[in-house]
């Protein structure tokens, strides 16, 4: 969650009344968000194990009272004092939640972006602006300003990769302005780091200074982002002034002040709709500090080709509101409330969604619908959800009867979970190594190394790499590839590993809450032996071990083929397993009339015999895929027929 610091007095001042601190943080608790802790900043230089300052330096600290507020990661809205201190009034019911206006530009040639598709379209594609006019700064002002930008630069920009803000005094410069991707040594100006100095660098000096110079050491995190691309973007005006080279810096000429009036703001961005989030926070924010509050002048951004013909045109910024709707009974019921259709009307108010109204229902059962109006500053509010949330904030948390459960209930483990935990002990009480394996592998893996055709298989349509292109089918390459990584070990006495878990599997008749899902999990245990010899005995001895522990008793031709070795022990009645050799050709991972298949009767399968695993000796191919060295035995069972 980010942390929000603010002063104390200037918050109550925003708030126009104070409060305690304890009375402070029940408020801040009310409406959702965390008070942190109660600091100063000369508190904080002390306790701090990194920075070590001299006593005249700390002396000089401020002992003014900060507060630090956690706010959820996706209220961009809450991220400087304006925001906080307006959506509390709110909150309280001390003002309204102010409309946002458009107002007609003034100037037809700052109100145009002109965008170079060909060359921006290789680094970073997109751009919107917005211009605030009569904007009053002062130190206070100037400072959230900028705070405001490195909040969001931290969090919905991912440090500048997504989007980039650069804020610029509109009368030190000169429209139309223009957005184009140029050759580092093409881009000349003075950054807004050496305003004072006033040197002058290229595009490929600067990165190199950034990289180097300890003075500068808070934009050496963003040098990568651009530095190897053969060409960086850059905002011009129509002089050819580089007013800044996103995402990095802006430039000096353009440098806002406290005497600053016209604010033009660009974001240029790899995602047009954060852009988009991002310059309507920043517009909702300070606007209210312009001379006609909540108000805004658009610029029209167009994309020319090479033929300076405009291929694509938009205004920004949009400060849309829309309209989001949820049932009363939907609301009531997640919450656990019983609150009046009206009155969860007003409620809307207090957080910011109104005007709401009610709409009739689809159904007699389904009820009333609450219609609420989502203003341009809460991009979260994406579900019905979103809106029963701050319904219940809006209600208040302490406000929520506490009720017993109506039903009573003992909970349990899943008759699934449970067999597979009392299965992982027996297993590792058999001398087995227990291993949690990746879910995802390659289709070499999964198929083709263990001798399998390829077939079916719930794939990534965007895959980090090559070991992650589809969901497992099996659990055996997992084993596979711990011995193959384990060849230091000692396989002197056999080396032994298991694992169950889940596979997945394509099923498009698989149905969960009326919903065909298209694929299911499918539990299974999986052991290998791997030493001297093949251990297919061992694997085999396994086998009979799970069957026995599940109280599946053996059919009577395979206990006479088992001489006098077969011990009758209590089993589940009509439940049966046998053992079939699996005939050459049946499946390639094994070694030819070394490998069986276990078969399964039970009420489950409705008397039939199906098959429900297969154990054998690994071909010498499968062990050659996966780079291993010694003879292995290995079984897979499924156990979802097991109980």
């Amino acid at each position: 969650m980010p942390t929000v610091s603010v002063e104390r007095s200037a918050l109550f001042a925003h708030l126009g009344r104070t409060y305690t601190d304890e009375e402070f943080d029940e408020l801040c608790f009310e409406f959702g968000v965390e008070l942190d802790e109660i600091t100063s900043e000369k508190e904080e230089a002390t306790k701090s194990a990194t920075v070590k300052l001299s006593k005249e330096q700390l002396a000089s600290l401020s002992e003014e009272v900060i507060y630090k507020i956690d706010v959820p990661a996706n209220r961009y809205d809450l991220l400087c004092i304006e925001g906080i201190s307006r959506s509390l009034r709110v909150f309280l019911g001390y003002i309204d939640a102010p409309n946002f206006t458009i107002l007609p530009a003034s100037d037809e040639a700052s109100s145009t972006m002109t965008v170079i598709q060909s060359s921006t379209s290789t680094v970073r594609p997109f751009v919107v602006c917005a211009i605030l006019r009569d904007v009053t700064f002062d130190e206070a002002r100037y400072q959230s300003f900028i705070e405001l930008q490195d909040q969001l630069h931290r969090n919905l920009c991912r440090q500048r990769t997504l989007v980039a803000i650069g804020t610029h005094d509109l009368d030190s410069v000169k429209g139309p302005f223009t957005y184009d991707a140029r050759a580092p040594s093409d881009i000349k100006f003075v950054p807004l780091t050496h305003t004072d100095e006033g040197r002058e660098f290229d595009g490929a000096s600067l990165m190199e200074c950034y990289e180097t110079d300890a003075a500068c050491k808070h934009l050496k995190p963003y040098v990568p982002i651009i530095k190897n691309s053969p060409l960086y973007p850059v905002v011009l005006d129509s002089e050819e002034t580089v007013m800044s080279l996103p995402p990095i810096i802006n430039g000096s000429k353009s440098r806002i002040t406290l005497d600053t009036k016209n604010v033009f703001i660009e974001c240029t961005a790899t995602d047009l709709t954060k852009a988009n989030i991002v310059l309507d926070t920043v517009v909702a924010m300070f606007s209210e500090y312009a001379a006609n509050p909540f108000s805004v002048e658009p610029v029209t951004v167009n994309y020319v080709n090479e033929s300076q013909e405009v291929v694509n045109s938009y205004v920004s910024p949009q400060m849309f509101t829309r309209k989001e709707t949820a049932t009363v009974k939907f609301v009531n019921s997640l919450i656990g409330i019983n609150v009046e259709a009206e009155k969860m009307v007003e409620l809307c108010s207090k957080i910011q969604l109104g005007p709401a109204q009610l709409l009739p229902g689809t159904t007699e059962d389904e009820g009333p619908i609450l219609e609420v109006t989502v203003p341009p500053t809460r991009s979260d509010i994406l579900h019905a959800v979103d809106i029963a949330e701050d319904i219940g904030i809006a209600f208040g948390y302490n406000n929520i009867e506490r009720k017993v459960p109506q039903t009573c209930t003992v909970g349990g483990e899943q008759p699934l979970n449970q067999l597979s935990d009392l299965l992982r002990e027996e297993i590792a009480r058999a001398g087995y190594i227990e291993v949690l394996t990746h879910g995802l592998c390659s289709i070499n893996d999964n198929f083709t190394a263990l001798g399998k055709p390829i077939t079916a298989a719930v794939s990534l349509s965007n895959p980090a790499n090559i070991e992650y292109q589809v969901v497992r089918t099996t659990l055996l390459p997992g084993l596979l590839k711990t011995l193959q990584h384990n060849k230091s070990s000692s396989f002197t006495g056999g080396f032994k590993l298991f694992e169950i878990s889940d596979v997945v599997l394509p099923d498009d008749k698989y149905v969960m809450t009326e919903t065909i899902v298209g694929a299911k999990n499918a539990r299974r245990a999986c052991a290998t032996y791997s030493g001297p010899t093949s251990g297919f005995e061992v694997i085999h001895g396994l086998v009979d071990r799970i069957m026995t522990l599940c109280e599946v008793a053996p059919e009577a031709d395979y206990v006479a083929s088992s001489g006098n070795a077969y011990k009758k022990v209590h089993c589940k009645e009509g439940w049966y397993y046998n053992i079939r050799e699996l005939k050459d050709g049946d499946v390639r991972t094994y070694f030819p009339g070394r490998a069986a298949e276990v078969l399964l009767t039970s009420p489950s399968t409705g008397g039939k015999q199906v098959v429900i695993g297969t154990f054998g000796i690994l071909h010498p191919d499968v062990l050659g895929n996966f780079d291993i060295n010694y003879p292995t035995s290995a079984l897979e069972l499924e156990l979802d027929y097991m109980f």
